[in-house]
């Protein structure tokens, strides 16, 4: 994949590291309903997946023709928490895959740090990410700008040319490439987001067991 092995994985929490975007989403679309947007949980993995919270509840409000309640966004941190505890797993293959990388990883997310942490101690993966976690929220960037990207690089001490992303939106597939970094696509087992990952990024996978190989292969 590329000339030299990369000296930092950055990886995506949601969907690439936790199986959450269909809970979390649920959560948002009822929450949605309640203050008067009906949106298909397939709506919203299509119009949400990997947008800041603050461009979502832009849209819904757009939709409603007014502003949503002053509690709308605490009150789909509080659900998809709960909904969380109940119901979330890893990515399938997400722990052996890690177990095989060599280089230093780190998580880069839009979502705010005590999601993060959340999700990731639930996955019993937060031991390998501590310290090495980066919040949207603490930076100040947000996917598709790449200023998170380029402040987890710049903190760990790695020229953004050699970080590889792993990625499963278009919105962080574009922060990556704007970062000058190289970024896969992981399709999540969903035929549908290949061709539009597959047009950004440099390769597409689709079982986390195949990304240690990817990440070791070189190409000229």
């Amino acid at each position: 994949m590329t000339s030299a092995n990369p000296e930092l994985v950055i990886f995506d929490s949601d969907g690439v590291l936790v199986d959450s975007e269909i809970i979390q989403l649920t959560v948002f679309a009822r929450t949605a309903a309640e203050e008067g947007v009906t949106i298909s949980v397939e709506d919203a993995v299509r119009s949400f997946r990997g947008v800041k919270m603050a461009d979502c509840v832009r849209e819904i409000e757009r939709r409603l023709g007014r502003s949503v309640r002053d509690t709308f966004v605490a009150d789909i941190r509080r659900a998809t928490a709960l909904a969380f505890d109940a119901e979330l797993k890893p990515v399938e293959g997400i722990h052996a895959a890690l177990a095989e990388i060599t280089v230093p990883v780190c998580v880069a997310s839009n979502g705010p740090m005590s999601k993060l942490t959340h999700a990731l101690g639930l996955t019993k993966l937060l031991a390998r990410f501590e310290g090495r976690i980066f919040s949207a929220y603490e930076v100040g960037s947000w996917k598709p700008e790449p200023g998170l990207f380029l402040h987890a690089a710049q903190t760990l001490g790695v020229p953004p040319s050699r970080c590889v992303v792993v990625e499963d939106s278009l919105s962080g597939t574009r922060a990556a490439k704007a970062a000058g970094m190289k970024v896969l696509g992981f399709t999540g087992g969903d035929p549908e987001v290949e061709p539009e990952l597959a047009a950004i990024c440099d390769r597409v996978f689709h079982r986390m067991s195949d990304l240690p190989a990817l990440l070791a292969s070189r190409t000229e």
